[in-house]
């Protein structure tokens, strides 16, 4: 039993290599079909693979992020330090 994995596409309809959807499909079923019954092997057709999801694009933190983070990290503890004393 052989696999054809790969059919070549050769087709005269258009001189700029423009192939439609259409006219792929057709060339496809045309070889798929030749080969079955020329050379009697099977044809193997595999589902299109998605495309990757893309992921949320992340961008590096600046000094100045990294310093605005500490400054609210520091007015947190500051914050937090007031509430304690306030309470006791």
């Amino acid at each position: 039993m052989y696999r054809f994995s790969t059919l070549l596409i050769r087709t005269q309809t258009d001189r700029s290599n423009y192939v439609t959807k259409e006219q792929l499909r057709i060339e496809l079923e045309r070889q798929a079909q030749r080969y079955q019954d020329i050379y009697g092997g099977e044809v193997t057709t595999y589902a299109a693979k998605t495309e990757p999801e893309r992921k949320p694009w992340r961008k590096k933190a600046t000094l100045q992020d990294r310093v605005f983070q500490e400054e609210l990290q520091k007015m947190e503890k500051e914050k937090a330090r007031q509430e304690a004393d306030a309470q006791s």
